[in-house]
């Protein structure tokens, strides 16, 4: 598991160590690792031509001692100082030394036939958009051939939430000090960041309130089953999804949770014909949640309507002391009497997309940590926040950030195979927060495995469901 930190908790670990080595050592160690991985980019070095987009600052000095570092190993280094009177003095002597050039932004810039150019207009301590001349050269960059490495952090991207409310350097790579930052896997700045790569300062760092799962973590909770495991010693978990008219929901939820935990789904329902006929292992009822026998956990929503009879299961399910995910319909009602859910002392779980979160109220914004942190606290429930990467957040704080999926999601029914997912592991007496980390992990991993084959269905992940556990758990 890898912990996301803020900048203010980056910067006040790195205030010790500063304090107890000399003067530029924390910044030597960090340009050491810069151009460290430039070189690992690049694969070369000597005749490389590099320009650095240096800013006031020590985001600056990083980028002109790295600049320095590969100047001396043969690089054709050139430095574009946007603020001449403020670059950092050390790593502008620094680079002279080495024999590296240095230019205003009306000079040679070298960036149309640059093959690496080095993002150090800001770090961490900055906010807002780029602005002056930084935005002709951020897009005079991203027109030229070169690799585009932000040094920490990406000019113009919010390090702690992810937020861009302007002009941003859009990088390939991201080489980040210290601590992963959470605006590098969050929200607009994802896209900004590129891959990500850390340069370890030995930094005591505090205890991560967001965290980002690896195959690893995801692995360890979904094992295997045990020699002395039954149907029921595994998870149960029931499903009320879709209708007689419309049963895609109820199949699509079903099957997730067959091919996630296929110990025992039980299914109630309207759509018990085509469940039935799809998934002959689920033990089926046409009746109401209350006649389909012990569960674990339950799934409402996908599908079900938002009629009387509909608000009546939901109320029925709800009122159950067992974990309970709510999607799409169960959502939209859920946000017209919220106190369904606060009054609650089971866990529960809400997945919505951005439309469905704003019907509580609020819409997620910039900071979409933040915003699911906020509504998780006021509902008393774990909140899945579906987007680019998903954010689960449980009523005290604690928040993940998912780093798996691919755009090919953006399809019919997606959503209810995760609910399926999330519902098995849920079943499984997991922390809710933790279940739904570990199925947003899960759905976004088997959506990249079915893109493999080009352009995926709903459908496609179900069955690429045990394909993809057998992968993580490898």
């Amino acid at each position: 598991m890898r912990g996301l930190h803020t900048a203010a908790e980056v910067r006040a670990a790195e205030e010790p160590v500063l304090a107890a080595t000399p003067e530029g050592a924390l910044m030597q160690r960090a340009a050491t690792g810069l151009a460290t991985a430039c070189l690992d980019l690049l694969g070369r070095c000597y005749g490389v031509r590099v320009t650095a987009l240096v800013g006031a600052g020590n985001n600056g000095g990083d980028a002109l001692f790295a600049g320095a570092l590969l100047a001396r190993r043969g690089a054709r280094v050139t430095a574009v100082l946007l603020d001449a009177d403020r670059a950092h003095p050390a790593g502008l002597a620094a680079l002279r030394a080495a024999g590296g050039r240095v230019t205003g932004p009306g000079g040679p810039t070298g960036l149309e036939r640059a093959d690496l150019v080095l993002d150090g207009i800001v770090g961490i301590g900055g906010t807002g958009g780029l602005r002056g001349p930084a935005v002709a050269l951020v897009a005079a960059a991203a027109a030229g051939p070169g690799l585009m490495v932000a040094v920490d952090v990406p000019s113009g991207v919010d390090a702690t939430t992810g937020a861009v409310p302007g002009a941003a350097f859009p990088a390939q790579h991201t080489v980040t000090f210290g601590a992963v930052k959470a605006g590098l896997v969050v929200g607009a700045g994802r896209g900004y960041a590129g891959t990500v790569h850390l340069v370890d300062l030995g930094l005591e760092l505090p205890p991560a309130g967001l965290s980002q799962f690896a195959d690893a973590d995801v692995a360890d909770r979904l094992p295997a089953p045990a020699p002395d495991d039954d149907k029921y010693s595994q998870g149960v978990v029931g499903i009320v999804a879709g209708s007689a008219t419309y049963p895609g929901a109820a199949v699509l939820c079903t099957g997730a949770a067959l091919r996630t935990r296929p110990g025992l789904v039980r299914y109630a329902g309207t759509a018990a014909d085509g469940v039935r006929s799809a998934w002959p292992e689920t033990i089926v009822t046409e009746g109401r949640p209350g006649d389909a026998g012990r569960v674990q956990a339950w799934v409402v929503g996908p599908g079900v309507g938002t009629d009387e009879d509909a608000r009546s299961v939901l109320a029925e399910v709800l009122a159950t002391d067992l974990p309970v995910l709510l999607d799409a319909d169960a959502l939209t009602m859920a946000a017209q009497d919220p106190d369904l859910v606060r009054g609650r002392s089971a866990p529960t779980v809400l997945t919505p997309h951005d439309r469905e979160f704003a019907r509580f109220g609020r819409e997620p914004g910039p900071d979409r940590v933040g915003a699911a942190r906020t509504l998780a606290a006021d509902l008393g429930a774990v909140v899945l926040l579906k987007g680019d990467a998903t954010v689960v957040a449980d009523p005290g704080g604690r928040a993940f950030v998912n780093g798996t999926g691919t755009s090919w999601l953006a399809t019919a029914g997606t959503g209810d195979v995760l609910s399926g997912i999330a519902g098995a592991v849920l079943a499984t007496g997991l922390d809710p927060a933790e279940a739904a980390a570990t199925a947003a992990h899960l759905h976004g991993r088997v959506g990249q495995v079915a893109a493999e084959r080009g352009p995926l269905l709903a459908g496609d992940l179900v069955r690429r469901l045990p394909e993809t556990l057998a992968r993580l758990r490898r």
